[in-house]
């Protein structure tokens, strides 16, 4: 797929895992998105749900399987399969991408996918086909590393690679709502108001810095959900175009971009 065409990013908030079973308005829209992309040589994603000491990791077992890394939940989630294949070769190829960029990187031949892949997968390629490789947040991290991370590996967009971003810009389950599920809290429209706005001008130094932003202790009481966004605006070059707005218990957003 060497003259394919330049693909977008994608920033999928991955919400609540009962999204495998009841995907709902969020599931449609990225069903829709799915209908948008051309066939695909993989697929690149960057979970919330992987973070590991040291380099960047890349899963590169041919099967790499799924892992319902979750509990408390109806038992027909946990009988839920995503049997896409691996690819051992995207894998060494985003390898290589980052530790050219100075950004130490290993492949892992032992990681499955986690929910944080599988979920929103089911929609955005539900029968399993493409490739995926998913990469590691690395521990410690900055936005400005994830950023890098992005840049690095944006050449694979043009050889038919969708890099995706899998997480939320507000996501805080101590502070869920049972009882008004779909209203969101004020310090949470108030943040991701905030990181929509610099997402839009494309300040992505401001964006860094979003410890400062109203709202940002309620919104991210841990970075592991808003940090794929930095790899996947890392690897853009344009401002987001909304593919969900919306939310589920009043702290998790379920707003989700695509990045041209």
């Amino acid at each position: 797929m060497a003259n394919s065409p330049l693909l977008p990013t994608l920033f999928l908030a991955h919400g609540s895992p009962m999204l495998a079973l009841e995907g709902g308005a969020w599931g449609r829209a990225v069903s829709a998105l799915a209908l948008r992309l051309p066939p695909l040589r993989g697929i690149l994603v960057c979970s919330a749900h992987w973070e590991a000491a040291g380099p960047m990791r890349l899963s590169s077992s041919k099967r790499p399987g799924v892992m319902h890394d979750f509990g408390g939940f109806p038992e027909e989630l946990y009988s839920l399969d995503y049997p896409a294949p691996g690819s051992p070769e995207l894998a060494a190829e985003a390898a290589n991408l980052l530790n050219a960029a100075g950004l130490e990187a290993e492949l892992d031949d032992h990681r499955p996918l986690d929910h944080g892949t599988w979920v929103p997968l089911r929609y955005l390629a539900p029968g399993a086909e493409v490739p995926v490789v998913q990469l590691s947040l690395p521990r410690p991290r900055t936005p400005e590393r994830l950023l890098a991370a992005g840049r690095a590996l944006a050449p694979l967009r043009r050889s038919g690679v969708l890099i995706l971003g899998s997480g939320g810009v507000v996501h805080n389950l101590r502070r869920l709502d049972w009882q008004d599920a779909s209203a969101p809290q004020p310090w949470g429209l108030a943040f991701q108001a905030w990181v929509r706005a610099r997402l839009e001008a494309g300040h992505l130094e401001a964006l860094a810095d979003w410890r400062k932003a109203p709202g940002a202790s309620e919104s991210v009481p841990t970075s592991e959900h808003l940090d794929p966004l930095f790899v996947a605006v890392g690897a853009a070059r344009s401002s987001p175009e909304p593919v969900f707005e919306g939310w589920q218990l009043g702290s998790l957003s379920l707003e989700s971009y695509l990045f041209a």
